[in-house]
């Protein structure tokens, strides 16, 4: 074999690797009764005792903003243990504005415990905004929502639950995108949520790294104050923050009940969608480069950080290697054991396949949604291009960071994921564990 041929063998054995662990985390939480079991929320609730903190920030949300709000006000849980700090860039005038409006209709109901915070030194970005909104934060626990989140109506009574029981320090609660139909891109962007919430990040915590996601994660504030808050120059500072977590062995606690997600959007358009995976993937190189993970107590807890944070490197050469194995396939006279080689990551891409078909049929039975029959024929001719607009980020991202370019792209969101009506009943959403009297009724109705 010539040089060539040796890395193409090569390269055809890494991504089959890479394929092949990356289809076992898919499926980590439906390993046993344990990781099963682990996901879920509990099935009653504490009292309510700790005291929240929720950051919301936002730019350019004008569209989304004041629904937003409205349903974290409406969260059930005594309003005198929740305060709520929207952070906003003071040159978003348009956000502000309607901000603003939504606050004095709040305030006209004798609702007092949400604050607009501005702030206009750089950079503009969502973790200068966190520390902005850190610093004002005066509940013990700190959790952050986006600006388009529809959170459950009861994940404040979860988490005080979770937290309280187990003594946990951090949890992170379920993120999921649910409009799955609505473009050629959504259902696999769904789907990726799906099985990194509920099943990847279960493996994450068991080994003791987990890169944490952007919201619906609940930290202790006194933790977040002696972390230092979050890195305002890096472009995951979700990600980065749970590194250096785990580099301080603080537990961190997945919980993933299909009831409990956070609902989100996927990005309305494919430039939007680039956009997106750009910056996480930057952010994934960035935190690569800092080098916390070098820092965490095990070898195998750096070599899945490593992984982890190498993805956007191993998406960009996926991208790459068809094409090069193609032309070599077409053109090059190989060996055929190497040519059947060359083919082994294609073959991990359709077991990936395989398996996202029966992950959209479990998403979609979870949330009382109903495919309709073309589905599965929609998933199979987009998994491919998706895969290059996947690798397309990667390779964008790999490029931007070589050329030193980090400005924050932002992703639009025109709350496409909506499909209930706001309710300031909100005593009809709690479980039959928790009884009000009359006067927690009124605290929680504002």
């Amino acid at each position: 074999m010539n040089i060539s041929e040796v890395l193409l063998a090569g390269a055809s054995l890494l991504l089959t690797a890479q394929s092949a662990y990356s289809a076992s985390l898919m499926l980590y939480a439906w390993e046993g009764e344990v990781q099963h079991t682990r996901n879920q929320a509990p099935k009653t609730f504490e009292p309510p005792g700790l005291r929240f903190t929720i950051l919301l920030p936002a730019r350019h949300e004008e569209a989304v903003i004041q629904d937003t709000i409205q349903r974290v006000v409406d969260l059930v849980y005594p309003q005198e243990l929740v305060q709520v700090l929207i952070v906003i860039e003071s040159g978003d005038t348009s956000t502000i504005e309607k901000v603003n409006q939504k606050l004095a209709a709040l305030r006209a109901q004798g609702i007092n415990h949400v604050r607009l915070i501005t702030f206009n030194d750089p950079p503009i970005n969502k973790p200068h905004g966190l520390n902005v909104g850190l610093q004002e934060a005066t509940g013990n626990i700190v959790t952050i929502f986006d600006a388009e989140d529809e959170p459950h109506p009861n994940i404040l009574n979860m988490v005080n639950t979770v937290m309280t029981r187990e003594h946990a320090p951090v949890v992170q609660s379920g993120v999921q995108l649910m409009n799955y139909s609505d473009r050629w891109f959504s259902a696999l962007n769904v789907l990726e949520y799906f099985f990194w919430f509920k099943s990847r990040m279960h493996y994450h915590s068991a080994i003791g790294m987990v890169p944490l996601g952007g919201n619906t994660v609940f930290i202790e504030r006194a933790l977040l104050n002696w972390m230092g808050g979050w890195d305002q120059y890096c472009l995951t500072e979700d990600a980065d923050i749970g590194i250096r977590l785990s580099n301080e062995r603080v537990p961190i606690r997945i919980v993933y009940d299909d009831e409990y997600v956070t609902r989100e959007e996927t990005p309305p358009t494919v430039n939007q969608f680039i956009k997106q995976r750009t910056r996480w993937n930057q952010g994934f190189l960035q935190v690569l480069g800092k080098g916390d993970w070098r820092k965490l107590p095990g070898i195998r807890q750096r070599l899945l950080a490593l992984y982890t944070l190498c993805s956007p490197l191993l998406q960009a050469a996926l991208m790459i290697y068809p094409l090069i194995s193609l032309w070599m396939l077409l053109f090059v006279k190989l060996p055929t054991p190497l040519a059947v080689l060359t083919m082994l990551p294609l073959y991990m891409l359709v077991i990936q396949l395989v398996i996202s078909l029966v992950g959209l049929y479990e998403f979609t039975a979870a949330h009382g949604l109903k495919p309709s029959f073309l589905s599965p024929f929609w998933l199979l001719i987009s998994f491919l291009p998706y895969q290059f607009l996947l690798g397309y980020a990667a390779l964008r991202a790999v490029w931007r960071q070589l050329r030193g370019m980090n400005s924050w792209e932002k992703t639009a969101h025109i709350g496409a994921h909506r499909t209930t009506e706001l309710t300031k009943d909100v005593s009809t959403a709690l479980p039959p564990e928790i009884h009000l009297t009359n006067s927690d009724e009124e605290v929680i109705r504002g």
